[in-house]
C-alpha cells in the first residue's frame, strides 16, 4: 500500500515509462499476436491497459483523460500508444493526494479499499499485463525492450 503520493508518483513514472517502451516495441503487422488463437493479442492487452488507467485514475478521484467504454482499438498500435502516454502524464499533474488521503477508503472492485491499496493493484495489474506482453513481442520476432533490466537483446550487444 502507498502512504504518501510520491512513492506512487515514482513508481508510477516507472511502470509507465516501461509500459510505453513496450506499447512502441509493437508493429502494426505483429499487433494481433496471441501467444494461441482466441487470446488477448498484444494489441488487446494494449488497449485493456489503456483503458484501465484511465478507468482506475478516475476511481482514486483524479480528472485523467478516459476511454469510452467499449471502444475500440485505434486501428494503429502509435495511436493506443498516444493516448496511454495521454493519460499517463495526467497521472503526474492531478495526483495530489495528502498522506490521509492515500489512506482514504474508496469504493473499488464492490467494497471499500484504502486509496494507496487500490493504487498499488494499479501497478500490480500493469506489470502482469506488461510482463504477458513481453513474451508476446519475442512470439512476434519484435524486439523486447528493457522494461525491469536488460534482455538478451541488450546484452548482446
Amino acid at each position: 500500500m502507498y502512504r504518501k503520493t510520491e512513492d506512487f508518483l515514482e513508481d508510477w513514472a516507472a511502470s509507465a515509462a516501461g509500459t510505453l517502451a513496450v506499447f512502441k516495441a509493437i508493429t502494426d503487422e505483429k499487433k494481433n499476436t496471441a501467444i494461441v488463437e482466441g487470446h488477448s493479442t498484444l494489441n488487446w492487452l494494449a488497449w485493456h491497459l489503456t483503458s484501465t488507467a484511465g478507468v482506475f485514475g478516475q476511481m482514486a478521484g483524479l480528472q485523467v483523460p478516459s476511454v469510452e467504454r467499449g471502444a475500440p482499438a485505434p486501428e494503429h498500435i502509435a495511436d493506443t500508444a498516444r493516448k496511454y502516454e495521454e493519460i499517463a502524464e495526467a497521472y503526474k499533474s492531478e495526483a495530489k493526494w495528502t498522506d490521509e488521503q492515500m489512506a482514504e477508503a474508496i469504493p473499488a472492485f464492490g467494497g471499500q479499499m484504502p486509496r494507496g491499496s487500490f493504487l498499488r493493484k494499479l501497478i500490480d495489474h500493469q506489470t502482469h499485463h506488461r510482463g504477458q506482453m513481453t513474451v508476446l513481442l519475442r512470439q512476434a520476432g519484435l524486439p523486447v525492450p528493457g522494461v525491469m533490466g536488460p534482455t538478451r537483446e541488450m546484452q548482446a550487444k
